[in-house]
């Protein structure tokens, strides 16, 4: 699992691409509307999903645990 520091206002979609999991908006639309991301265990199928610090996202075998920048 790797630790990423993340801005507060960090959506799930922004994060995939930060991590670079997909390259691309829509790249990352599409795998979390076909429910392939979990935001702590459960699918979360809203792009828009405003990350929380302690958050754990995984997308396949990755596993991200949220933190904020201070």
């Amino acid at each position: 699992m790797r630790v990423v520091s993340i801005e507060p206002s960090t959506r799930l979609d922004q994060l995939l691409k930060y991590v670079d999991i997909v390259s691309t908006g829509g790249e990352a639309k599409n795998i979390i509307q076909d429910g392939k991301v979990l935001v702590n265990d459960r699918v979360e199928k809203r792009r828009g999903y405003k990350l929380k610090s302690g958050d754990v996202v995984r997308v396949g075998k990755d596993f991200i645990k949220i933190s904020f920048k201070e």
